[in-house]
């Protein structure tokens, strides 16, 4: 309400091109937010940056014990250790991000109720905040091919590409569950379960080739299958390359992923502010 007593209503911009316009006319204000959750994740802390490296080392470890001395599946030809470190390199991605981009709207209630600005920039910087901590999982990664002589060669450039279907995948359904979150209160409490379940249905303690033939199909409908199954590629050495079919239907499902999670968050965007 102004001086005069005239309400005085902010609006986003009201065309989709204005709205994606806005989007970089704020892209200091994405920086901003993805350096600040950095800094509070690391700054000052031994635990933050210890617990990044513990938990896929741990991980690893166990599934190293459970999948590759006990039920002796295979790891054509690379260490077990690598194997499954590849794939936790774009799996603690993933699910960090998600899990950061389903309450990022819910932990900066305070700009949502303030100022306008596009507020899909809040889960974007999440998911780039998320990317400090692959960034160190990296050198753990590092670590372990000069350990065991793992020389990955060219197959190394093809990395980007799988980050970025990661990237896109990880947006998306981060994007759904921000918006159900404002919402639905108690999905806070949903995501990590989901998460936690998409890990025993990802090839991550495991080669994607011990799964039957008949089920490969479905079992690609799954994003994170060929990104997993691309990082070993790249990283690994002597590993299957991700068959055609799988990088058509990861490329395919991301984009309906996040497709869908751009939709519904930009439709219920506007009570945000209402709802939180």
């Amino acid at each position: 309400m102004s001086a005069q007593g005239e309400e005085v209503l902010i609006r986003p911009g009201g065309s989709r091109a204005g709205y994606w316009r806005d989007l970089w006319a704020y892209r200091e204000l994405f920086a901003i937010l993805a350096w600040r959750d950095v800094t509070v994740r690391y700054k000052q802390t031994v635990l933050g940056v210890l617990w990044t490296v513990l938990k896929p080392f741990l991980t690893m470890v166990v599934f190293t014990v459970i999948f590759g001395r006990l039920a002796g599946l295979p790891s054509h030809g690379v260490a077990y250790p690598v194997l499954v470190f590849a794939a936790l390199l774009p799996w603690q991605f993933f699910a960090g991000a998600i899990n950061e981009c389903g309450v990022s709207l819910i932990s900066n209630a305070n700009l949502l109720t303030k100022v306008y600005f596009p507020r899909l920039i809040i889960p974007a910087s999440s998911v780039a905040a998320s990317l400090a901590d692959f960034l160190v999982c990296c050198g753990i990664m590092a670590g372990l091919m000069v350990f065991y002589q793992v020389n990955p060669g060219w197959r190394l450039f093809w990395l980007p590409l799988y980050l970025g279907i990661a990237c896109f995948a990880s947006l998306g359904g981060g994007l759904l569950f921000a918006a159900l979150s404002i919402r639905y209160r108690d999905f806070k409490h949903i995501v990590p379960f989901v998460v936690q379940f998409g890990l025993f249905v990802s090839p991550v303690g495991f080669s994607s080739t011990v799964v039957p033939e008949k089920w490969r199909l479905v079992y690609a409908l799954n994003p994170m299958v060929a990104v997993i199954d691309g990082f070993r590629w790249s990283l690994a050495g002597n590993q299957p390359a991700v068959p055609l079919y799988a990088l058509v239907l990861s490329l395919a499902s991301t984009a309906l992923l996040f497709l869908s999670g751009v939709w519904y968050f930009r439709r219920t965007e506007r009570a945000f502010a209402d709802e939180i």
